[in-house]
């Protein structure tokens, strides 16, 4: 039996984000607030040379910034973000989550008071377990699905 590979085309211009977690790169989609109806290619459980599988995405004529590649982290973290330009890499980096997101995701505790219409923004915390978890600041309350979480 031979082996049959889809080539993906090469983008000239826009941002290549590797090593996403495993069927999240609609999760990320949607936390970057980036519409499919972009030229785009995603790959759902590619194979990876380090094992096991990922997730990338190929965005043409986007560029994302330090604070969207934070967002990434949220869903993904260690990704890895590569910004093309004239179809060459000139900037590679990891997402990294942040140590303290505001206003960005909402407390899954529906008596919490930032879901109680007072002016305040949400704020969240990374834990100090390696498991990837972020506390609501004013609730204590532990969000694990980030995706689910993430404000339009």
């Amino acid at each position: 039996m031979s082996k049959k590979f889809m080539k993906v085309q090469r983008i000239e211009h826009g941002t290549v984000i590797d090593h996403i977690l495993p069927g999240r790169a609609f999760d990320v989609l949607r936390v970057l607030g980036i519409s499919t109806d972009r030229s785009m290619s995603i790959l759902i459980n590619s194979h990876s040379a380090k094992g096991g599988t990922k997730d990338i995405l190929k965005i043409e004529d986007v560029e994302l910034s330090d604070e969207e590649a934070s967002r990434l982290a949220l869903v993904s973290p260690h990704a890895t973000v590569n910004i093309i330009v004239e179809g060459k890499v000139v900037k590679k980096f990891n997402a990294e989550a942040p140590v303290m997101v505001r206003g960005v995701l909402s407390c899954s505790n529906p008596n919490c008071i930032s879901n109680q219409n007072e002016p305040i923004q949400s704020e969240f915390r990374l834990s100090l377990d390696s498991e990837h978890r972020y506390v609501c600041t004013y609730c204590q309350r532990d969000i694990v699905d980030l995706a689910r979480r993430i404000r339009s």
